[in-house]
């Protein structure tokens, strides 16, 4: 018998060649999880067909599944899920980001966003972000795609309960290893030495099973080596996704390690 598939995701609102969505593919066993293979996706629309295909897979995705309830009060937006995120789909980016910029522009400085209650303990940006992450477009461009292939999002949205789809967080765990050192970026001057031994020393604490997670990765040599020559930090995100993946499918059904207590407008980040 096949272990179950677990998926971890580095997602991009905006893939291209340069700057894929990226899923880290494994398996678990015991507290060992396996690493078997990076696959990477260049367009939203071949990232939708995937997540249609007929298999079963339990998935961390690194991009917000629900926006604050009190901007979605302030707002008037429908207070149920899926509706809500229905209603999210149906505007431009444009929208977005000029409905939050007022949203913003009538709050007090230091207050400006609204935050969901999993941003604290995961220490997320909210999820209402624009820029520098553009989480809200990264909602924006994948919730609508999860819902659309059916999956099942544990205490939000019933579907198909062979795969299963958590909003998982990279840095959460990144941060638990490594504190406030950082491992990647996308700009070529920022990708220094320092970097580079950061995600050495992140991807040996993940093989020692240092994480409370209690979980230990598997990877060939060829693998980390891939893992440490990736600069943007895209594949290491995504194998971190896929740890967060693994100790929700131990969690198994029907919370998935989530929370009872868990806003089912709003979301939360699996393992905060």
């Amino acid at each position: 018998m096949t272990a179950p598939l677990l998926l971890g995701c580095d997602f991009s609102s905006s893939p291209n060649r340069r700057k894929p969505i990226v899923l880290a593919l494994g398996s678990s066993s015991g507290a060992r999880v396996v690493l078997s293979k990076l696959e990477r996706i260049d367009t939203l629309e071949a990232f939708g067909r995937w997540l249609a295909e007929p298999r079963e897979w339990t998935g961390g995705f690194d991009f917000p599944f629900g926006l604050p309830r009190e901007l979605v009060e302030q707002l008037g937006w429908p207070l149920q899920w899926e509706d809500c995120m229905r209603h999210y789909a149906a505007l431009s980016r444009e929208d977005i980001r000029a409905t939050f910029a007022a949203f913003c522009d009538a709050r007090p400085v230091g207050g400006k966003f609204a935050h969901r209650a999993t941003d604290k303990p995961a220490g997320s940006s909210p999820s209402m972000k624009w820029v520098n992450p553009p989480v809200a477009y990264m909602l924006h461009a994948g919730v609508p795609r999860l819902l659309a292939a059916g999956v099942h999002l544990p205490g939000l949205h019933d579907g198909d309960a062979r795969r299963v789809a958590l909003e998982a967080y990279p840095g959460l765990l990144a941060r638990e290893l490594l504190g406030h050192r950082s491992y990647k970026s996308d700009e070529r001057a920022k990708q220094t030495p320092e970097r580079l031994i950061a995600r050495k020393d992140l991807i040996t604490a993940l093989e020692h099973g240092q994480t409370r997670l209690g979980l230990r990765l598997k990877l060939s040599h060829a693998q980390r080596d891939a893992l440490i020559d990736d600069a943007s930090g895209d594949s290491l995100d995504a194998v971190l996704c896929l740890l967060q993946a693994a100790w929700a499918q131990q969690q198994g059904a029907p919370r998935y390690g989530l929370p009872a207590q868990m806003d089912p407008l709003e979301g939360w980040i699996v393992t905060a």
